[in-house]
């Protein structure tokens, strides 16, 4: 192998330096394994965070090599050029350049591009060779190349392009001992291609790609490489054509696409029902413990009521989120994914948006927190804003609740259609509905107003089918997790603390003050004036304010202030309470309200995450709730 200097290249400092860990970032085109050598290399020690100012994560793992060696390797975004057309290619530029803060420059780099796909993957060697880095070009699916009838001459590719190659397959783990080679090279601050097997001559840097402005040139130059390099493409893949004549069939695709998004949907509500039963279970059960054990103070009700109900109802929708997230995992790694957003993009082009949008929406039904993690798939920025501002429209599972307990205490359970459908089973697919029309409404306006552009052409590359590697859905599964607690958790962990302090003053010499002379009482009173147009009490004022931590909130709010001791949403008393207090227009209005308003600190919380700043949760916030109020106001008016 070549033999790099890599202090001359910015890499590890020198003895006049303080000495700072290596560090190698990868970079690859989508779909090109990337992130599953990432996961090879790392395993289990890395982190995620944002890249500073913006929404791209940042992927950061720990290398342990021989010898007590050791360097960082920076998993950048996928990308298909450095045009900065869109923020991931934005950010691995700058990356690149070393203009990230707090982030030191690249010691060598690792570009992994998919050798069954040569010509059109090696179009990103040019932009990153002119980084002037060393560099280690990975043929990866190489075993998918051997198996369908392709060959290439490693030796003659490197040649030509100056660079150290290996290849790989990073799914089954084969050729990674060749990585992991080089890395140690780096390690050892200039001394990349001694411990590779494999001899490779060793080239000047000079007969690099040249600078190229123009892609068409671009593209001549990279065919006449692979040319000279003796570049046989594969056959193509037998299963990948049987599966795309039926799954990309005009007929038979939709209905598969249809099928499939079933699946998920109703996966989420019964495959991960189980665990947030087992989650409740634990919460409550050590909730129990804790309060036993603890004598009846002030602090052991923040810990009890504010601390470990706060917790409990973040993680009770963990099971949610695993479940969603390994779906999509396998949809994506097997290549379902790209056929899903083609299907789907034709519906979605009408009311602005692509067809990428279809599973971040769908997710929504089941909570809009993963559903806006989710939209991150989608690689135009004014379209995922769309996508992230309208997903929560999409009814959660969080209204349900509230849903049935005022369906049951207002609408009788009369027949629709026979034995088909009641009329409360109407209402509720009715809410479903109106959420679905919000959502087409507000992204049609928004294309149209704050989102404006030219529509963008939908290009897709479509991967050949592959079976998703078990160790690379775990530790994405575990990613999803962590973020989904350190984000959403905080914020109701410290919404449900404010509430719990407003319901326990001004003290009384009893203790804590009945609930309407506390100073969430109070809030409730100062609101009433505002939700009185819609029929509501201070009462309902309370359960709105505490619904900002979780919407099913308010059905215990209410049995709280009626005192009803069992309150859910099948509590007869507490509905027959809501019968006498509430008109029914009222209650149809608040069942609209909840339709539209953002009544989710952790959707807004993760919306400010992912949009980098305050101003669209803002912009969401407003806008939805004055949906709710005019939709419950009217509804007031006519019912």
């Amino acid at each position: 192998m070549v033999e790099q200097d890599l202090v001359a290249s910015g890499g590890p400092a020198t003895k006049d330096a303080p000495a700072q860990t290596p560090i190698v970032a990868l970079v690859g085109p989508p779909n090109s394994g990337k992130t599953t050598l990432f996961n090879q290399l790392t395993g289990l020690r890395q982190k995620v965070a944002n890249y500073p100012g913006v929404t791209v994560e940042k992927h950061v793992g720990h290398v342990s090599l021989t010898e007590g060696r050791h360097l960082s390797l920076v998993d950048l975004p996928g990308v298909h050029g450095f045009s900065a057309r869109t923020l991931d290619e934005r950010v691995t530029r700058d990356v690149l350049e070393g203009k990230v803060e707090g982030m030191q420059s690249p010691d060598a780099l690792i570009l992994i591009v998919d050798v069954t796909r040569l010509e059109n993957q090696l179009m990103l060697v040019e932009p990153v060779l002119e980084m002037g880095l060393p560099t280690l070009l990975v043929l990866n699916m190489a075993d998918e190349l051997d198996a369908r009838g392709g060959s290439v001459d490693d030796q003659a590719l490197a040649e030509r392009l100056g660079v150290d190659i290996v290849r790989t397959s990073a799914r089954t783990g084969a050729g990674i001992d060749d990585v992991r080679a080089y890395l140690r090279g780096v390690a050892d601050g200039g001394t990349a291609g001694e411990h590779v097997e494999r001899e490779l001559s060793n080239v000047p840097a000079s007969t690099a790609l040249p600078v190229i402005d123009a892609f068409a040139a671009r593209r001549t130059l990279v065919r006449n490489i692979v040319q000279d390099a003796d570049f046989v493409p594969p056959g193509p893949s037998q299963l990948t054509e049987r599966l795309d004549s039926l799954f990309l069939h005009r007929l038979w695709g939709p209905l598969i696409f249809f099928g499939v998004v079933l699946l998920v949907f109703q996966s989420i509500f019964t495959w991960a029902v189980p665990l947030m039963d087992g989650i409740d279970w634990m919460v409550a059960t050590s909730g129990d413990w804790v309060s036993s054990s603890l004598p009846d103070t002030w602090y052991r009700s923040l810990i009890v009521d504010g601390v470990w109900a706060g917790v409990g109802s973040v993680i009770i929708f963990l099971p949610q989120i695993l479940v969603l997230f390994l779906f999509l995992g396998i949809l994506e790694d097997s290549g379902y994914m790209a056929r899903a957003a083609v299907i789907a993009d034709r519906a979605m082009y009408r009311v602005g948006l692509q067809g990428r949008a279809f599973l971040p929406l769908l997710s929504g039904y089941a909570c809009a927190v993963p559903a806006i993690l989710a939209a991150r798939t989608i690689d135009d920025e004014r379209d995922r804003l769309a996508t992230i501002f309208v997903t929560p429209f999409m009814t959660c599972s969080a209204r349900l609740p509230v849903y049935a307990l005022l369906i049951a205490a207002f609408i009788p359970n009369r027949p629709v259609l026979g034995p088909f459908m009641s009329q409360r089973a109407a209402v509720l697919l009715g809410l479903y509905g109106l959420g679905i029309v919000a959502a087409v409404f507000t992204a049609f306006l928004l294309k149209r107003t704050l989102l404006k552009a030219e529509p963008t052409s939908f290009l897709m590359e479509l991967p050949p089918y592959r079976i998703p590697s078990p160790r690379t859905l775990m530790l994405r599964l575990l990613d999803r997790s962590k973020i989904f607690l350190r984000r959403a958790g905080r914020i109701i962990f410290a919404v449900a603390i404010v509430l719990w302090t407003l319901t326990q003053f001004p003290r009384t010499e009893a203790g804590a003050p009945d609930i309407e002379q506390s100073a969430l009482g109070t809030i409730g009173h100062v609101i009433e004036p505002v939700i009185e147009p819609l029929g509501l009490d201070w009462r309902v004022g309370i359960g709105i304010v505490t619904s900002l931590a979780a919407r099913e909130v308010i059905v215990g709010t209410l049995g709280t202030i009626y005192g009803v001791e069992t309150a859910d949403e099948e509590a007869v008393a507490l509905q027959e309470i809501l019968r006498r207090d509430l008109e029914p227009g009222a209650a149809i209005g608040l069942l609209i309200f909840f339709a539209f308003a953002l009544q989710c600190m952790s959707t807004v919380a993760v919306m400010r995450r992912e949009t980098a700043g305050w101003k669209w949760p803002l912009v969401q916030f407003t806008y939805m709730l004055l949906l709710g109020y005019v939709g419950a106001f009217i509804a007031f008016r006519i019912f």
